[in-house]
């Protein structure tokens, strides 16, 4: 073969090239743009109820806005931080953190540890008796708030349930929901029963995927069954307790609906939490104010979530 039938065949491969290389990308073009259109109801709908809604509510905690600015929204003051410094200082606020603290560090500890030992505890075990048990320690997740707050009231009355069953040991019990002292722990009570069926399922499937031929080993050398434990259960469940422990985070840091239903912040703001702080100054028509309330919770969120990420991610 001549040089020049190999630079005319070497030429009419790169135009054959060429041609798949632009018909390749165009085919590629078009599923991009089917995909998208597939895509868009979701996008349309998620930038018009999140996205716009968070980048609005972001910047009104910068501004004087309030419920009388609706009409006329961009004749507000932008004012800076000054709305962060008034919700700093108001003592109301401060004692709602206060509260969502107490609420947390003592909550998420107690529904982990129980939801841990509900696990270690079905997972043993087989059988009717167990599937029922799994479905009943979850059954207050899927259960409706409305109906659970009824039924913890009647509990928690004076006359009620629980301080019947202490009356017969000889113990008064006291006004549960409106005692300073036991409301916040009554709420704690009932969010710990309402949350743990949540943990105990995911817990439950990371036991079930830790290999068998692990704990045989450890059975083999003679551990005994806390040294499994805390040496091989433990570790090897260090992401799904991170997991449980971030999800769980999330709502005891946003607990409201215990609150408004059952105590309705009182008695003397001693169930008042940082979420219900903030529906309250929407109420009162203070946007700015619980705005910038809400970014304040929302960084007490994410400053919780990266600790738990340092503390019970995997060392590689």
């Amino acid at each position: 073969m001549t040089q020049a039938s190999l630079a005319a065949t070497g030429a009419a491969a790169a135009v054959t090239g060429r041609g798949r290389g632009r018909r390749g990308s165009s085919r590629r073009r078009r599923q991009g743009w089917v995909a998208w259109g597939f895509a868009l109801p979701f996008v349309i709908v998620f930038a018009a109820f999140m996205i716009v809604p968070i980048v609005g509510s972001f910047a009104m905690s910068f501004t004087d806005f309030r419920a009388q600015d609706i009409r006329s929204p961009f004749s507000v003051n932008f004012i800076g931080l000054d709305q962060y410094v008034k919700v700093l200082s108001d003592p109301t606020f401060l004692k709602s953190m206060g509260v969502t603290a107490t609420f947390v560090v003592v909550g998420i500890p107690v529904t982990m540890a129980v939801a841990l030992a509900l696990a270690l505890a079905l997972n043993s075990g087989g059988g009717r008796i167990v599937s029922f048990l799994r479905v009943g320690f979850y059954a207050p997740v899927v259960t409706s708030i409305v109906a659970v707050a009824v039924v913890w009231r009647y509990i928690l009355q004076p006359d009620g349930l629980l301080n019947s069953a202490l009356a017969v040991i000889g113990i008064q019990g006291p006004d549960w929901l409106n005692d300073t002292t036991w409301a916040l722990p009554s709420l704690i009570a009932m969010a710990v029963w309402r949350n743990v069926g949540t943990l105990m399922v995911i817990f439950l499937a990371g036991l079930q995927a830790i290999p068998t031929d692990v704990k045989e080993a450890a059975m083999m050398d003679g551990a005994s069954a806390w040294r499994r434990l805390t040496s091989v259960t433990l570790p090897m469940l260090r992401p799904t307790l991170l997991l449980g422990a971030v999800l769980i985070s999330v709502g005891f840091l946003q607990f409201f609906e215990e609150a408004f239903v059952m105590t309705q912040g009182g008695p003397l703001d001693s169930t008042l939490s940082v979420a219900y702080y903030t529906f309250k100054q929407f109420g009162f028509g203070q946007y700015g104010v619980a705005s910038a309330a809400s970014y304040i919770l929302f960084l007490a969120i994410a400053l919780l979530s990266l600790l738990q990420f340092r503390l019970l991610r995997t060392k590689d």
